[in-house]
């Protein structure tokens, strides 16, 4: 299993910005697609955005697009999700999670199989 660290969650004002990253060690990251999800209080954990292997292709919520850029680097064995113009309800936790295979395969939870401990998002109006 690939071992996930996320950082830089935070408290930011609406309309601000902030970038998470996402840490792997283990398995060899640039073998997996990754991905970005997130959890408000009360609500079932939603996909926020995700990238293959390379970095080559990238797939976002509509909630995220034109908003937020997911980017890796293989190099430095570290994901990031750079958020823009957040939104109150932006805030939750953001959890970063390994795909199962070096392409994106779906958006589900299931289609993850590595799981970060989480970096809380508090977006404040």
């Amino acid at each position: 299993q690939v071992q996930l660290v996320e950082s830089g969650g935070g408290l930011v004002q609406a309309g601000g910005s902030l970038r998470l990253s996402c840490a792997a060690s283990g398995r060899t990251f640039s073998n997996y697609a990754m991905g970005w999800f997130r959890q408000a209080p009360g609500k079932e954990r939603e996909f926020v955005a995700a990238i293959n292997w390379s970095g080559s292709s990238t797939f976002y919520a509509d909630s995220a697009r034109g908003r937020f850029t997911i980017s890796r680097d293989n190099a430095k064995n570290t994901l990031y999700l750079e958020m823009n113009s957040l939104k109150p309800e932006d805030t939750a936790a953001y959890y970063c999670a390994a795909g199962k295979t070096h392409v994106v395969s779906g958006r589900r939870a299931g289609d993850f199989g590595s799981w970060g401990q989480g970096t809380q998002v508090t977006v404040s109006s």
